[in-house]
């Protein structure tokens, strides 16, 4: 597992570690049932607090993307499809606000953007 800290980023700690563990497991470069680093581990690899990676696990946990067993450590849950449904959800209407942002600053119609759409669809 591959995680980067970027210390000038304005993300939080635990939160950078939070989204790149959770892109890992919707992109299935971490696996159903495989064991996370502990989080002792993994703070001392990263040359963080203990108290950041409890923080990022536990969002990871209270959201389904991961499960603990007591005495074993952390493991990738099952992927709820609902769930990376609506985390797709997500990122369309993200990517529709700056759409519909964009074009209203070069005065391009909705038909115009829908017409985009259907050339680079059909690409």
């Amino acid at each position: 597992m591959n995680i980067f800290i970027d210390n000038k980023s304005g993300k939080p700690i635990y939160e950078q570690i939070y989204s790149q563990i959770k892109m890992q497991i919707i992109n299935s470069t971490l696996s159903q049932d495989e064991p996370l680093p502990s989080i002792r581990n993994l703070a001392k690899d990263l040359r963080i607090s203990v108290i950041t990676t409890k923080r990022a696990y536990d969002e990871l946990e209270r959201e389904g993307f991961i499960y603990t067993i007591a005495g074993k450590g952390c493991f990738v849950a099952q992927k709820n499809t609902e769930l990376l449904r609506e985390e797709n959800l997500k990122k369309i209407e993200s990517h529709i606000d700056e759409i519909i942002r964009l074009s209203a600053s070069c005065n391009l119609t909705k038909q115009d953007i829908i017409d985009m759409f259907n050339i680079m669809e059909g690409e």
